[in-house]
């Protein structure tokens, strides 16, 4: 019996690598290498043609630094709530595990909510997507990262669902680690953005 419970391993454990971590977490960290020069290259781009525009407007004639700074701290908070969901889910607090979930992905959704505002707000101001190197560039990166905070939030109502069906138990706290590095991973970026664009002009 103990030689057939170490062929066939119970259904909720994780396959290790040479490492000591799943191949489940290890996949996922390459993905995140892959983001990362992903919006390296993204970033480098913006650098690349900052300040070089012949046309307006220009970044301290639209970009509204306080505000941004207040979505910035929703999104920085978010990576607080969703370590407390890990954590709920790790002890089997179901009712813990969905609340903090909830909480992560309604700070996900203020802050997407601002960037869509912020958007519109330099739509009417003249900032396009066409119009210049720095409305193309700007466009770009911070839609990529908007896209990707809403890919996350979208992960953590489902993550959701199933704490509050009973379905995300301790054994499969895995699953919420593996969304926290993806959560915490965007926020980051979003450090590294809200840095070069609204902090150094």
């Amino acid at each position: 019996m103990a030689v057939a419970a170490a062929v066939h391993p119970a259904p909720h454990e994780e396959h290790p690598t040479s490492t000591g971590l799943s191949s489940r977490k290890m996949l996922f960290w390459a993905f995140l290498g892959s983001e990362c020069m992903f919006f390296g290259s993204l970033i480098a781009t913006y650098l690349v043609y900052r300040g070089r525009d012949t046309v307006g407007p220009h970044p301290h004639e639209v970009l509204n630094i306080p505000f941004t700074s207040f979505s910035a701290f929703v999104l920085l908070m978010s990576s607080l709530t969703m370590v407390l969901a890990l954590a709920a889910c790790q002890h089997g607090d179901r009712r813990g595990t969905a609340g903090w979930l909830a909480a992560t992905a309604l700070l996900g959704m203020t802050f997407v909510g601002g960037q869509c505002y912020e958007f519109t707000h330099f739509f009417y101001d003249g900032l396009k997507l066409q119009g210049n190197l720095f409305g193309c560039t700007f466009y770009v990166l911070t839609g990529f990262h908007g896209t990707h905070v809403t890919i996350g939030v979208i992960w953590l109502w489902t993550l959701f669902t199933l704490a509050i069906r009973g379905k995300l138990p301790q054994e499969k706290s895995l699953d919420v680690e593996i969304a926290g590095l993806y959560w915490h991973f965007v926020d980051v970026v979003w450090i590294a953005i809200f840095t070069l664009i609204y902090l150094i002009q």
